[in-house]
């Protein structure tokens, strides 16, 4: 069996933070003698957005990346940490490229998300934007608990409470992001999906975003 790309050893002993929801960061989560591969096959992505994974086309290296943290090895790891049972959840994989400067506004995610996973595949992050911030409440981008440097192989998880507020000041231009939900039903992968993919049309079009950014 293929060593997964993925430091499943450095999710299990990376500390919980509980308070006001439960999250995790953890750099170099994808190991780092595996980031170069993948980002060579990450898909292209030139407008801003998110699109599922189906309306893309990426290489090897990526589709093993995407087999890893959809497997089993990953979601017991997980559960695990959440103290959550994720038998039956569906997941749902979606890709970023760029970002526009109407991305990052503060939101929490739909109540169909259980659990939301950002992977970040950028290269040194210069820009003091962009940084998604993990926040107190819905009103202020300032008010921060902890901010997620976008950088290669970087994992942010997080339990989709109500009071889960993130966003991030605006930044325009390239920005790689992998996110994977696990949600409560199939039927919300298939809806997802086709309001991705049709919002995904009008953003080709329009070369800009019309929804928040992770």
């Amino acid at each position: 069996m293929a060593a997964l790309p993925i430091d499943l050893d450095a999710f299990d002993a990376a500390p919980l933070t509980r308070d006001p929801f439960p999250f995790l960061m953890l750099p170099h989560f994808v190991k780092p003698e595996a980031v170069a591969a993948i980002n060579a096959d990450y898909p292209e992505v030139t407008h801003p957005g998110s699109f599922p994974l189906p309306t893309l086309q990426y290489g090897p290296a990526f589709a093993a990346f995407v087999a890893a943290i959809q497997g089993p090895e990953f979601t017991r790891a997980v559960e695990k940490k959440l103290g959550v049972d994720l038998t039956g959840r569906p997941t749902m994989v979606t890709a970023r490229g760029q970002s526009a400067a109407r991305d990052g506004q503060i939101h929490t995610d739909s109540r169909t998300k259980l659990i939301t996973v950002l992977i970040y595949m950028n290269n040194a992050w210069e820009a003091k934007t962009g940084r998604l911030r993990l926040l107190r409440g819905p009103d202020n981008l300032d008010d921060v608990i902890a901010e997620v440097p976008p950088e290669e192989g970087t994992l942010l998880i997080f339990k989709n409470e109500r009071n889960a507020w993130h966003g991030f000041h605006a930044f325009e231009g390239p920005r790689r992001v992998i996110q994977l939900n696990w949600v409560t039903g199939r039927g919300v992968v298939k809806r997802e999906q086709t309001r991705h993919r049709i919002s995904a049309f009008f953003k080709r079009l329009r070369g800009k975003s019309v929804q928040p950014a992770m």
